[in-house]
């Protein structure tokens, strides 16, 4: 096998000091509903916001004096960016970064926090690791790879170390995959040290790559789509990371946007853990039953990263709200008078909905003469305490409309 824990564990005496040993934190809601013992991985917490740390220092450490005085270049979707730029920082080298156009902002700004000189290019990380080595080619830059590279396995596969450790009883170990990397560098660990226990990785619905690999016996390319979780939106796997999966990983699955959206605001809102949606997909595909979880198991899901942006992660926050029916939108018909607004949201009151938003409508309703459309946003406790303000509403002789999800293309 091209990594072996031998030199996993070297890596975790060079890492000794410098990254945090992040905690392995109980989901207490998970494990009620499912009856078994789940648990959170949370490098979320991790410096740089994820585990790149761990790989990138791993790397950079055992480079040459006339490659460190020379700088090095990477290419990253964001957080291998902040790792790299904080291990080169960290041994005092100079970094160049580059970041896809579509790069989150917050992780933009944290690579130059962390002292990388920053590039935007490309639509995606494909484009993006092919004009880093042009970058190199041309000024003599080490190419720090971000998932297809031995040293940056074995550094990633310090997690796996301490899920194992922290975790002896651990049946399955979710893990997110893009390029392959991380749980290539986890399964190798926890295989050795726990050879009973099951591997499961996790892909973006819209752009997996790994199941069609494996089955191509080689990396395939497929063509890049948008998604939520940006850090493994990888168009094409990793050779080293592929061959050590098809060994050691027991199962892949992919999960919708849907379900990332609901694995953020899970963390969010049952575990008080902010994560991107790459650090999400593990819980995604436990929420969704992707993976089939047995009463009385352990179960550990890594949360890859937290470097999301506060905006993207608003409107998820919300999006999964109207899904669950926390926050309805309702169109009213009332008398264009005065009293008569203050009235129904008097109404709205009595059953204890809270008004978001009021938009009157006139023109666009082509609402009767007299009449008023009024189109309010309100949050609710739950779906059925919706069901029954509406319910409420028309019996106290209101026109009411729920406003359903709109009919767009997937």
């Amino acid at each position: 096998m091209a990594v072996t824990l031998k030199e996993i564990l070297e890596a975790r005496d060079t890492l000794a000091g410098v990254i945090n040993p992040t905690p392995i934190l109980p989901d207490r809601k998970l494990t009620k509903d499912l009856g078994a013992d789940v648990y959170l991985k949370a490098e979320c917490l991790q410096r740089g916001g994820s585990f790149k740390i761990r790989g990138a220092y791993n790397k950079i450490v055992g480079l040459s004096d006339e490659e460190k005085q020379t700088g090095v270049v990477a290419a990253s979707a964001g957080n291998h960016a902040q790792g790299v730029a904080l291990a080169a920082t960290l041994h005092d080298i100079s970094s160049t970064i580059v970041l896809p156009e579509y790069a989150p902002l917050t992780k933009v700004n944290a690579t130059k926090n962390f002292g990388g000189n920053v590039v935007l290019y490309g639509g995606s990380f494909d484009e993006a690791s092919a004009h880093a080595r042009e970058l190199r080619d041309e000024h003599g830059y080490t190419f720090v790879h971000a998932f297809d590279d031995e040293r940056i396995i074995a550094g990633q596969g310090t997690i796996g170390v301490e899920i194992a450790e922290g975790l002896p009883e651990v049946d399955k170990v979710i893990v997110p995959i893009g390029g392959g990397g991380v749980i290539s560098g986890i399964a190798t660990a926890v295989k050795a040290l726990r050879p009973k226990t099951r591997v499961i990785g996790v892909e973006a619905e819209n752009i997996a790559v790994i199941n069609e690999s494996l089955k191509a016996g080689e990396p395939v390319e497929v063509p890049f789509a948008s998604t939520i979780a940006d850090g493994i939106a990888i168009k094409k796997p990793g050779g080293i990371p592929l061959e050590i999966i098809r060994e050691t990983v027991d199962e892949v699955v992919e999960v919708t946007e849907e379900e990332i959206a609901a694995g953020i605001f899970h963390c969010v809102q049952d575990s008080h853990l902010v994560v991107e949606g790459a650090g999400a997909a593990g819980v995604a595909a436990v929420l969704s039953g992707k993976v089939r979880v047995s009463k009385g198991e352990t179960i550990c899901a890594v949360l890859c990263g937290g470097n999301i942006d506060a905006n993207l992660l608003a409107r998820i926050l919300e999006h999964v709200l109207v899904r669950q029916g926390r926050y309805i939108i309702l169109q009213v018909l009332i008398v264009d008078r005065p009293g008569y607004l203050a009235a129904l949201i008097d109404k709205v009151a009595e059953k204890g909905g809270n008004v978001i938003e009021v938009f009157h409508q006139r023109s666009m309703w082509f609402a009767p003469l007299g009449m008023v459309g009024v189109e309010l946003l309100l949050e609710v406790r739950d779906e059925d305490h919706g069901q029954k303000l509406v319910s409420y509403l028309t019996d106290k002789g209101y026109q009411v409309k729920r406003e359903g999800e709109g009919d767009w293309s997937k």
